[in-house]
């Protein structure tokens, strides 16, 4: 037993020296709760859900980005095999396409590279695959990446949808604030809708 107690004791010391237990002191952590969770988001040691949530620090989120809400929202015609908003990338499955050939059964699948969350042309790349395969034979496919018009027609309809996002965004944004600022400064939410 006294072999425990000392083998305490120097656990006790070695971790106090070693800087691994530091003491915390009253002046340094505020008592109140709301000021530690300022104080620590300002230090960038933690973040907040919910209210509250956009002091801090900026948090990339799928659910704020316009070019990757816009992406979902236009290739939702056809099931995604990998959808990795951290990997920045889009895989659709493959789907059924138009073949020209009798016995061949033609198949694309589209892929959506995010370059950057800024909505510009050049922050997507769009590339399309298209696998052929022919219905006499089993396992006999040909798969290779294809170039056409599509790739731009997807491009386009994703920057269409990801601006008109951002800009119902920001209109909610600035209502937000305006209605904020009415009712600090007293008024009530009536006065609002009035002007």
């Amino acid at each position: 037993m006294k072999k425990w107690t000392l083998l305490l004791i120097i656990a006790g010391v070695i971790l106090t020296s070693c800087g691994i237990y530091k003491r915390a002191d009253v002046k340094d952590n505020p008592v109140n709760v709301n000021e530690r969770v300022r104080k620590n988001i300002e230090e960038g040691r933690g973040i907040r859900f919910g209210k509250g949530s956009n002091t801090g620090g900026t948090f990339d989120f799928a659910s704020s980005n316009e070019l990757w809400r816009a992406s979902i929202d236009i290739l939702d015609f056809v099931p995604f095999t990998n959808a990795s908003y951290s990997g920045g990338i889009i895989i659709t499955d493959w789907f059924s396409g138009n073949s020209k050939v009798e016995n061949e059964k033609r198949e694309l699948k589209i892929t959506v590279r995010f370059l950057t969350n800024e909505i510009r042309a050049d922050g997507l790349v769009i590339t399309i695959y298209e696998k052929i395969c022919t219905l006499d034979s089993i396992n006999d496919c040909n798969t290779k990446k294809i170039t056409s018009n599509l790739e731009n027609e997807i491009k386009l309809a994703i920057l269409k949808k990801a601006a008109i996002l951002e800009k119902e965004g920001l209109k909610k944004t600035i209502q937000k604030n305006r209605k904020g600022k009415n009712l600090q400064k007293g008024g009530s939410r009536d006065t609002l809708f009035d002007k």
